[in-house]
């Protein structure tokens, strides 16, 4: 005989279901009036919600060709997708207020915060605050730092001789970008810690496939499936034994000199403590938590922007020599310094190219709608959806040559970039000498038509010590050492699932000491 335990957790179970499935009824014939992106086989119903998860960017890029000016809907497995694909309907997405079109929501949704970085730093995101005011205000005041972890980081991971040495590139770059992250967030010893450097990087890629993972189940399912794959505890225990003393000693510092005591470290911590208004914001735990989120921010997209520079440099061998040039002649005016690199508008421009022909986002810049949002063309978006951009597919849009007919194909067809399939290094260092233009064009200048960063108030507030960052890397790079791919001249596979790719982890290049 059923007991009456099993009967209850059977009702409640099939009442859950019963709620899930009707809501996801309910919003699919909401989202009725938007074209959908589908196969018109006889399986298609069944095989439709997965060509996103494994074949995102011929998936999109179909859906962009046909529906280009306009939307088109997705289902992937639980979710629906509205991708918006014109500059206006962008304009209206940037512009939609936070309580109907939320960006956080979209980034809770797709890295799924709530299980990888926790609760507390979805509910209150104050570190973004932190990262867009004192953090990039420091950047020039810690920039020597940075350069000099770059300089030490590459002497321990590259070759030191003028022999070809073949190496990893990931586990050459992951190690480097963590290190210089950590040299301007925490300084020395801290950044050079082996364990916390692991610590860091392991994080950062188990949030990435753990996001993934808990993505595919549904909502109701997740609670269970994330508090299972969650990698924050087990990071968390790491992070305690090398942050707990440190955090400790600060606070007491402060409770005993108060916030503006002589020797107070200007560092992530400080920068931290100084937003930390609350009591809640001011334990140990939550700080910790802080540092995790930073540190998966700046190296994972950091490692992929420089992973991609170098493999575009393998590819292009051709623009070595006047980058080398540039940051010569720039290096001899400044020297390593921030304002160096806002010199380096060759660098900047070839960096722009390699984020725009091999940024690994079929799309991106989501947002959950909360409220019914109508866009200006009287399109509506129910709540519950997400909306998102065809970030490769715009980024590889060709714009026409005559200037007519790119501003009416703009107007209409959104096409962009000038012969977008060819890969043009100093694509954007040329639009910047143009009369007007000087200022504008730039890596760190998010646009409608440049998505690396996002567009509006919602854009990345790291961007600025990243492009510093990167550039600084790659510009020491090209200075000290000689690379190619192997195999020479190819660029690597890349592997794609969900909305995102990664470059192959197995990808190889040739290192040796420049003379």
């Amino acid at each position: 005989m059923i007991s009456q335990s099993a009967l209850l957790a059977f009702i409640l179970t099939s009442l859950v279901l019963v709620r899930y499935y009707y809501q996801g009824w309910v919003l699919k014939r909401k989202l009725a009036t938007i074209p959908s992106c589908a196969g018109n086989g006889v399986f298609s119903s069944f095989t439709d919600p997965f060509r996103p998860l494994f074949d995102p960017l011929a998936f999109i890029q179909e859906g962009y060709d046909k529906f280009r000016g306009s939307v088109f809907k997705f289902q992937v497995l639980s979710r629906w997708v509205v991708i918006v694909t014109s500059p206006a309907l962008i304009q209206d997405l940037q512009k939609a207020p936070d309580d109907v079109v939320s960006s956080q929501e979209g980034v809770k949704e797709l890295l799924q915060s709530e299980y990888t970085f926790g609760n507390p730093f979805h509910e209150d995101p104050y570190t973004v605050k932190v990262i867009r005011g004192l953090l990039t205000r420091n950047i020039g005041a810690k920039f020597a730092e940075v350069q000099d972890e770059i300089t030490v980081s590459c002497e321990e991971l590259l070759p030191s001789t003028g022999e070809w040495e073949l190496v990893n590139l990931r586990d050459v770059i992951m190690p480097l970008v963590a290190r210089t992250s950590n040299r301007f967030f925490s300084g020395l010893p801290l950044c050079r810690n082996p364990d916390y450097l692991d610590l860091n990087i392991r994080y950062t890629l188990q949030v990435i496939l753990s996001a993934y993972f808990i993505s595919v189940f549904p909502a109701f399912l997740k609670p269970l499936i994330g508090n299972v794959f969650t990698p924050l505890r087990s990071a968390m225990r790491r992070a305690r034994r090398h942050l707990v003393p440190i955090i400790k000693e600060r606070l007491a510092n402060e409770e005993r000199y108060g916030e503006e005591w002589s020797e107070r470290p200007n560092d992530l911590l400080t920068w931290l403590l100084s937003e930390a208004t609350t009591s809640s914001r001011r334990t140990v735990d939550d700080l910790v938590l802080r540092f995790l989120a930073t540190n998966f921010g700046a190296i994972h997209t950091t490692t992929m922007t420089v992973t991609a520079a170098i493999s575009s440099l393998g590819v292009n061998p051709e623009y070595i020599p006047e980058l080398r040039q540039e940051i010569t002649s720039v290096v001899a005016e400044h020297g390593w310094t921030k304002a160096a690199m806002g010199h380096m508008r060759k660098l900047d421009s070839f960096l722009m190219e390699s984020q725009r022909m091999y940024m690994y986002f079929a799309y991106g810049l989501n947002r959950k709608v909360l409220k019914d949002f109508t866009f200006l063309n009287g399109l509506t978006v129910p709540a519950g959806a997400t909306v998102a951009v065809p970030v490769w597919a715009i980024h590889h849009d060709n714009a026409s040559t005559s200037s007519f007919h790119f501003i009416l194909s703009f107007m209409t067809r959104n096409e962009y970039f000038p012969n977008a399939e060819t890969f043009d290094g100093f694509r954007f260092s040329k639009m910047r000498e143009e009369e007007g233009e000087s200022i504008k064009h730039q890596m760190v200048t998010p646009t409608r038509e440049y998505l690396l960063f996002g567009v509006g108030r919602h854009a990345c507030p790291g961007r600025f010590f990243a492009v510093n960052e990167v550039k600084a890397i790659i510009g020491h790079m090209l200075m000290e050492y000689d690379f190619k791919l192997e195999p020479e001249g190819v660029m690597p596979n890349v592997k794609w699932f969900g909305g995102g790719g990664m470059q192959d982890e197995k990808t190889k290049v040739w290192f040796r000491k420049r003379k």
